[in-house]
């Protein structure tokens, strides 16, 4: 059965939740999120209680994981194991979609759609990255720095 996914869009990146950890019995959750050309995402951070792999579905997604990159093309993986410092970019001229999926599924649309806030909150500056810590801390990811 197919119905309507949302689509939380943070600044140059679109997340739409395919399946929630509520509805696996927590086992996993699962999205896809596509980055736009030239792209620059998330702070790099790390998560302690669950694993994230990474399935490419369009374009190249650029992944830095503890300080190694890897360029992730359609059809290829990463698995992203618990601590791993991580972050991701994409440096290449069409927008990249790829799909998670996260063991356990404890992570939700919840932190997106509070990251999302966070970030269009002011008026013609640029985000607040203390508030953004404490979302990223709240909903279980750790920032790098």
């Amino acid at each position: 059965m197919s119905k309507a996914t949302e689509e939380i869009r943070i600044g140059q990146l679109a997340i739409r939740f395919l399946l929630e950890g509520k509805d696996s019995g927590g086992a996993l959750a699962m999205f896809e999120f596509d980055v736009a050309a030239g792209g620059k995402v998330p702070v790099a951070h790390s998560h302690d209680a669950y694993e994230e792999t990474i399935y490419g579905l369009h374009g190249v997604m650029t992944f830095t994981v503890d300080e190694q990159r890897e360029e992730i093309h359609p059809g290829e993986i990463l698995c992203i194991p618990r601590g791993a410092i991580h972050r991701f970019d994409n440096l290449h001229p069409e927008t990249a979609t790829c799909l998670a999926v996260l063991t356990p599924g404890i992570l939700g649309p919840e932190y997106f759609r509070e990251i999302a806030a966070v970030v269009k909150a002011p008026a013609g500056g640029p985000p607040n990255p203390a508030e953004i810590g404490e979302v990223m801390r709240r909903h279980g990811l750790t920032p790098a720095r």
